[in-house]
């Protein structure tokens, strides 16, 4: 909808000595129309009869700001005083049917500068303002709470730091929020629970410590939230508990304890994605997490059997815990599974007699308390799968034969079985894989001879047997 203006017939210094000396009296009260994000705006008429900002003096702010920048992109030429009446058509800028800014959008433009410098109170009309991926410092103004028609505010990727100021939760209108990968401290501010609306919040990678979560209410549009790689502590966050409607849950690389509650899974029904890796979270983990029925990449830190029950499994990284459990044969019933990562554990048991398909991940080498043979119906079924190209388990405890089935890994690229207790001959049929590159078998307890056609495949680069199969079949 249009917004009734009032032209400001004065000159620049004037016009900004009004809005000074008005400024005390901003307690915005808009409202805004803005499904997914789009371009639609609806403004409070009757607070834009009292006081706005006009395009020029926008323009005029605009310019102010730029002229702050310690590096000035070229992209943003567009923003001088020859074109202070084009205002609509600046690179970055999006205009409402007012003819004033709605948008900002300067995403990975290079610059170099400070938020500070931002005239805020001149975009009371501004629904969408992303910064992400510069090199702006500093704090973040108290005065971004004037900003109340803002629904989307993404300044990830740069280099704010100081504490999170609370005025956010004075945008009410706010949909999106991502202060991912800076450096922010102090607490997370419990005032962020109250954006009733805001259906998506980011604040990992930077140096935040955990609050009184008793202090946040539930925010039941959340839907993903990120505390990704911070300096939280102690329980798990409780409000999460009461975020019914969250899809995506990502609490790893922090320091939090005790036990995960098990209203995570009662109560987060929705999730698809959850990550809890890297804690310090102790005990079982409950067999209800079968619940969360929509799970397709949970990081956890047990596994339980009824993990089994999750049919629509497709990522499973447990990797870098303190896990001392068995591996659930159950794991094969997760047939769209792919990626398993089990790395830095201290787990035990069989991986055979599965269905697994996709790739192992390289670092899956790392498991060095890993005790069982190697997996026959394993290679049986990965040689359905054109990603499988490397199969490295070096250094564990794994016993037994290498399997014939290993001719089934057609795109096998890298075989690496080094260090380990594996006996007997090695099949015939293990120079007939045709991607093979590279082998390495040494410090094993194989006999035998080496296969007669080993290594009539020219993409064969790195063959490493050591000393222990002692002569070449003629």
């Amino acid at each position: 909808m249009a917004v009734s203006t009032m032209e400001y017939q004065a000159d620049f210094s004037s016009i900004h000595k009004v809005l000074e000396t008005q400024q005390k009296f901003l307690r915005w009260n808009m409202r805004l129309t803005f499904p997914a994000f789009t371009k639609v705006v609806k403004h409070n008429k009757s607070f834009y009869d009292g006081i706005t900002a006009s395009p020029r003096t926008q323009a005029e702010a605009l310019i102010k700001w730029k002229n702050t920048f310690s590096f000035q992109p070229s992209s943003l030429a567009s923003w001088s005083l020859t074109n202070i009446n084009n205002l609509c058509s600046w690179t970055s800028i999006v205009c409402d049917s007012a003819g004033t800014v709605s948008e900002i959008n300067l995403s990975g433009e290079n610059i170099t500068g400070v938020l500070t410098e931002f005239n805020f109170t001149e975009f009371a009309t501004l629904t969408r303002f992303d910064l992400s991926s510069n090199n702006i410092d500093g704090d973040i103004p108290s005065a971004i709470g004037s900003l109340a028609n803002l629904a989307y505010l993404d300044l990830s990727s740069n280099f704010f730091e100081g504490i999170i100021p609370s005025d956010i939760a004075r945008l009410t209108e706010l949909e999106y929020l991502n202060l991912f990968d800076n450096y922010f401290n102090g607490t997370v501010p419990h005032q962020l629970s109250n954006l009733q609306k805001v259906w998506y919040i980011d604040l990992g990678a930077n140096l935040l410590e955990s609050p009184d979560w008793s202090n946040f209410s539930a925010m039941p549009s959340l839907q993903h939230l990120s505390l990704y790689y911070n300096e939280l502590h102690l329980e798990f966050p409780s409000f999460v508990l009461n975020c019914r409607n969250l899809t995506y849950l990502d609490l790893s690389l922090n320091k939090l304890s005790g036990q995960i509650p098990e209203l995570v899974f009662t109560n987060l029904g929705k999730l698809q994605y959850l990550n809890l890796t890297e804690n310090q979270f102790h005990g079982p983990l409950s067999t209800i997490i079968s619940k969360l029925s929509n799970l397709v990449q949970p990081s956890l830190c047990k596994i339980p059997s009824s993990l089994g029950q999750l049919k629509k499994l497709q990522m499973l990284d447990l990797h870098l815990n303190a896990l001392n459990s068995t591996i659930p044969s159950e794991l094969g019933l997760c047939t769209n599974l792919t990626y398993l990562a089990l790395a830095k554990n201290q787990l035990s048991g069989e991986l055979q007699n599965n269905s697994f398909t996709g790739k192992i991940p390289p670092e899956i080498g790392l498991l060095t308390n890993l005790n069982y043979p190697l997996p026959v119906q394993f290679l049986k079924h990965c040689g359905i799968s054109q990603t499988f190209k490397a199969y490295n388990f070096s250094s564990n405890n794994l016993n037994g034969t290498i399997p014939p089935e290993i001719e089934n890994l057609a795109s096998l690229a890298t075989f690496d079985v080094n260090t380990n207790q594996l006996y007997g001959e090695l099949p015939q049929n293990i120079s007939g894989l045709p991607s093979l590159k590279s082998i390495s078998l040494f410090t094993n307890n194989f006999s035998g001879s080496i296969p007669r056609d080993f290594g009539k495949h020219i993409q064969l680069t790195y063959v490493c047997f050591s000393n222990l199969l002692r002569r070449i079949a003629t």
